[in-house]
């Protein structure tokens, strides 16, 4: 046999629902704040969530053992100071350096390009028969880059060192390269123009995982080092991949750190005017930036929370105006105040957490729509995201309808049946 109290809290149960089916447009509006708050909390936790796993995944498929060395700190961007604007490049030297001085260190490439600019890289125009590329990426590297960045060959291969020494005009291209000249012919052993000047193809990659449709690494068109050099004898803005040996990425920073502190004559106070970063770092300070924008919207969702909340309540007080005789009757057949406040209670929780399921449902849409529209920004609705929404929208109504429910449950019984 089924228990008192649950049997009670069934009969509350169909009781609350039978007063939404009754005031179906009233309770709609009353939950209308609690809809767009819990909507707003899952839209926005899904882009968030989508983001991080993006991020997640680029950032490893260029290596968890890797180290990003520039004279800029990566990560986060911010305005740079004047002394940032002013600092002196690394060098080819300071790479080698590295290698050889630093014991935890198992590898080390170098990209050169010409100097960054506000935007990134600046972009070249290539050409292949008539056809232009203009957003395409000319960067020098070493022979052994290959390694570093996880890329794969996809057809032909890397260039190799004394191809390198000897600046032998030859160059690998990114898979949007190949698509855009070759979609249909075989690229190796075609010359193409970058900037004027010619280059053989010996080699393709696959495609690079991007992150908000962010596809520069498969725009890139990557020459021997000194081939570069020769192209471009001005250029000096080097960036530095270092390959750290298995369980040594602390050993390795502190020693990287340490060896250009001492080559870029840095004083004992002063900081570093050199950034280092790896995968770990570059996806923390991300999620420092996107928990504030996340804080923002929770704040802003709180507010459709809290107004959905008030407007629960006062509601629930014209109901408990409404049906003070339904309450007397109540009583005068043996309901306890229990029973009224935890009639009352429930039907509060039953607006609002049908609000929530609303919410959850127009949220998990709209993540959908943004994930088929807009495929460069990624959209994944969370689980905890959809027991997160539903577990507020539901304490929103069991806080708001306590003074109502309490109300109710005060009421004279005798003074309740003479009510008109």
């Amino acid at each position: 046999m089924m228990p008192v109290h649950r049997r009670h809290i069934g009969e509350n149960l169909l009781l609350a629902l039978d007063t939404l089916r009754t005031h179906k447009f009233r309770s709609f509006l009353t939950v209308l704040g609690v809809v767009i708050g819990t909507t707003t909390v899952i839209a926005v936790t899904s882009l968030i969530a989508g983001l991080d796993k993006q991020l997640v995944e680029v950032a490893q498929q260029f290596g968890t053992r890797t180290l990003w060395v520039y004279k800029l700190q990566l990560g986060a961007p911010h305005a740079l100071s004047r002394e940032e604007r002013e600092r002196k490049s690394l060098s080819y030297e300071d790479a080698m350096a590295i290698k050889e001085q630093c014991p935890s260190v198992e590898m080390v490439s170098v990209e050169l390009f010409r100097e960054i600019g506000d935007f990134g890289l600046p972009p070249v125009t290539a050409r292949y028969k008539g056809q232009d590329m203009l957003d395409a990426l000319f960067v020098g590297v070493t022979a052994d880059h290959l390694q570093l960045i996880n890329a794969t060959l996809h057809e032909g291969r890397f260039f190799t060192g004394p191809e390198d020494t000897h600046r032998r005009d030859v160059a690998v291209i990114g898979n949007g390269v190949r698509e855009r000249f070759f979609q249909h012919v075989d690229p190796i052993g075609k010359s193409i123009l970058v900037d004027g000047h010619s280059v053989e193809v010996i080699g393709t990659l696959t495609k690079f995982k991007s992150f908000l449709g962010d596809d520069q690494n498969d725009k890139a068109i990557l020459a021997p080092y000194n081939t570069f050099k020769k192209a471009y004898p001005e250029a000096k803005d080097n960036f530095i991949c270092v390959l750290v040996q298995p369980g040594k990425m602390d050993q390795a920073r502190d020693e990287v750190t340490e060896l250009l502190r001492r080559r870029r004559h840095v004083k004992a106070s002063a900081p570093d005017n050199f950034g280092i970063a790896s995968a770990e770092s570059v996806i923390t300070q991300f999620r420092q930036v996107i928990s504030t924008v996340g804080l923002v919207m929770v704040v802003i969702s709180s507010i459709g929370l809290l107004v959905g909340g008030i407007g629960v309540m006062n509601i629930m007080l014209v109901s408990v105006t409404e049906r003070t005789r339904e309450i007397g009757v109540r009583k005068a057949v043996g309901a306890r105040r229990s029973d009224i406040t935890w009639q009352f209670l429930l039907e509060a929780m039953t607006v609002t957490a049908s609000g929530g399921v609303i919410g959850i449902a127009a949220g998990w849409l709209l993540s959908l729509a943004i994930r088929t529209f807009v495929p460069s920004l990624p959209s994944t609705v969370p689980l905890w995201s959809v027991v997160a929404g539903f577990t507020v929208a539901t304490s929103v109504g069991l806080f708001f309808g306590i003074w109502p429910a309490l109300k109710a449950s005060k009421l004279d019984p005798i003074a309740a049946l003479r009510y008109e």
